[in-house]
């Protein structure tokens, strides 16, 4: 995969090694946004068939630690990386199909950092998950009361 972002540069700034599971999880990553661990593994060993699936685990680990990716669990769900990092964005997933897409702070910069109460805590993220249908099954499910309605 050819792309202007330079995998392992990142890598090095974040004081990592750079190795071919390294540049090959991020480049999973970045091409499969709110990708969860089956599909970075699937992507990976398209280039390396080879890596171990513990292998990828360990990366995405390493990564996300060294906030390279960010690891986001909307509830029911599992673990899902992306490589949108350091902008406090929020999410919105489709109680559905499961879909899950970016949405960025409603009002001037990052707002929702600031708790009502924040008990001592230095707060430096705040994640927030907007839950509803995506415009995929809203459609479906339009359709299925409206010949639900028909027959009534």
């Amino acid at each position: 995969m050819t792309s202007s972002i330079d995998y392992a540069e990142q890598l090095r700034s974040a004081e990592l090694r750079v190795t071919r599971p390294r540049v090959a999880v991020l480049e999973a990553v970045y091409a499969n946004p709110h990708a969860d661990t089956e599909t970075v593994l699937a992507a990976v060993r398209t280039s390396l068939p080879e890596v171990s699936r513990q292998a990828v685990y360990d990366v995405l680990h390493a990564l996300t630690v060294t906030r390279l990716l960010r690891r986001i669990q909307p509830s029911g769900s599992s673990a899902r990386y992306e490589s949108r990092v350091g902008d406090n964005h929020h999410h919105v997933v489709c109680r559905s199909c499961g879909t899950i897409a970016d949405v960025d702070c409603a009002v001037g910069e990052a707002p929702c950092l600031t708790a009502s109460e924040p008990h001592g805590f230095s707060i430096d993220e705040a994640e927030v998950i907007y839950w509803g249908l995506c415009p995929d099954c809203s459609a479906q499910h339009a359709n299925v009361n409206a010949r639900k309605d028909s027959r009534d």
